[in-house]
């Protein structure tokens, strides 16, 4: 059965360019907002809102309330989906930023445990459930408008444009911190840290100005054409539920790496340097910003690689090497020399890149056009609770190892292993699978390689 209701119109060009410079510019705005907390929960919640705790105990309550906001981003995939897929991914993605922008805003207000009690951590676990809440539709909505709207023979190196709004969110939000970061640390905990957050107000304009600029997707407007002449759907989310559940099994370990590998090695490296290993904290927010540069880097080679060879194939290949460089990351982190823990911490994050370029590609080619948003939206977000998790249990089996890293170096062995299985079989497991119809068959008239062939 074909998952395309009616074939769209091709847009031309100059539309694909507006999409996708609105799709990173929109998604950067919103990861920037997301990995704010991140850098705030290694750094300053554990000090300003849990200081009746001990060290460790701090951090890792600080970690739980970073994890708060993984487990809302289902509900947000369930909320946005429906929408996504009812109403359009546009209407979606507006929605998301202005949700995300106000809850990060607000953070910035918050008074600390000593102003008005456990309320400030009761607080901040309600404004971080506000955001999982957004990025649970904020992803899948910018790969769908990315790739419903573009020629599926360059979907591999497409779907890698709005991933780059990751490594440019952490540019932003890294930098932001490194400026506050030089306040003396009286100023930096009293008020400094604040900045980052109010200033989410500021670009809440700016993202919400280029979504209201975004064409809604031919594939939407087509398939809502349909639903028209046709009558109602069934509700997308069970929908998609009760036809597909196998392979959003398939997308949550195809995304694992590019969410859970991503918060290992940053958020949760950032403690680890500071609190384990005495590294100043301008070294460790430094070290994010160089992994930053170095996955722009990968994301757009693996993403152009993805059109050559096959999105699963740059995906599992990823995972595999991801695998390999596991203990050589940890190791040179672990010297505390400066230049070697730069080295190490971008030498992880540039190889967990090489999947999360392309992995829109390989998620959002399993569904039918109808439950898409749902399908896409639930799958990417469980990876997203699991992915949450990843720092409290990197933190819990630091402190079984005495402090030692090999034990957070077997965890992102398996985050890894997860990836590279689950993108193999999103390849050829799953084309024999589905047969033929399926677009993502390698003798369906709309596969890359049949495109290229008779072009």
């Amino acid at each position: 059965m074909s998952t395309t209701p009616t074939a769209p119109p091709r847009p031309s060009a100059a539309d694909i360019k507006r999409l996708l410079s609105a799709a990173f510019i929109g998604t950067a705005l919103e990861w920037y907002d997301y990995f704010l907390y991140g850098t705030a929960a290694a750094l300053v919640f554990n000090k300003l809102f849990f200081p009746s705790l001990d060290p460790t105990t701090a951090t890792i309550a600080s970690f739980v309330t970073f994890a708060v906001g993984f487990a809302a981003r289902p509900i947000g995939a369930a909320v946005f989906g429906h929408i996504g897929d009812r109403y359009g991914r546009k209407a979606a993605l507006i929605i998301t930023v202005v949700l995300m922008g106000a809850s990060t805003g607000c953070i910035g207000l918050l008074p600390d445990y000593d102003a008005i009690g456990v309320w400030a951590p009761v607080l901040l676990a309600a404004l971080r459930f506000l955001q999982g809440i957004s990025v649970g539709g904020e992803w899948s909505g910018a790969m769908l408008l990315t790739l419903e709207h573009t020629p599926k023979e360059k979907h591999g190196s497409y779907s890698s444009i709005p991933q780059l709004g990751s490594p440019v969110g952490t540019l932003l939000s890294s930098g932001a911190f490194a400026l506050v970061g030089m306040l003396p640390d009286d100023a930096f905990y009293s008020w400094g840290w604040r900045i980052p957050f109010l200033a989410a107000f500021g670009l809440l304009g700016f993202a919400l100005y280029l979504r209201l600029r975004i064409e809604e997707s031919p594939v939407f407007r087509a398939m809502h054409a349909d639903a028209e002449r046709e009558g109602p759907r069934p509700a997308p989310l069970i929908e998609a539920f009760r036809r597909t559940w196998g392979r959003m099994l398939i997308g949550v370990a195809t995304a694992f790496l590019g969410i859970g590998g991503f918060f290992l090695l940053t958020t949760y490296v950032i403690s680890y340097g500071t609190e384990q290993l005495g590294v100043d904290k301008s070294v460790m927010i430094n070290a994010t910003l160089l992994a930053a540069v170095a996955e722009i880097a990968v994301i757009v080679i693996a993403g152009r690689l993805a059109d050559r060879v096959g999105p699963w194939k740059v995906c599992a290949a990823g995972g595999v090497a991801s695998v390999l460089v596991a203990f050589p990351t940890f190791w040179l982190i672990d010297t505390r020399h400066t230049g070697l823990v730069l080295l190490g911490v971008a030498l992880g994050v540039a190889v967990i890149s090489i999947p999360y370029a392309a992995i829109g590609a390989v998620i959002t080619g399993m569904f039918p056009d109808t439950v898409r948003y749902s399908a896409v939206a639930m799958s990417y977000n469980l990876a997203g609770v699991l992915g949450g998790l990843v720092p409290l249990a990197a933190a819990w089996l630091t402190g079984l190892a005495d402090g030692a890293s090999w034990g957070v170096a077997l965890l992102l062995i398996l985050i890894a292993a997860c990836t590279a299985t689950g993108s193999y079989v999103a390849g050829p497991p799953l084309h024999r699978r589905l047969g033929p119809d399926h677009p993502e068959h390698p003798e369906h008239p709309e596969h890359p390689a049949t495109v290229k062939a008779t072009a």
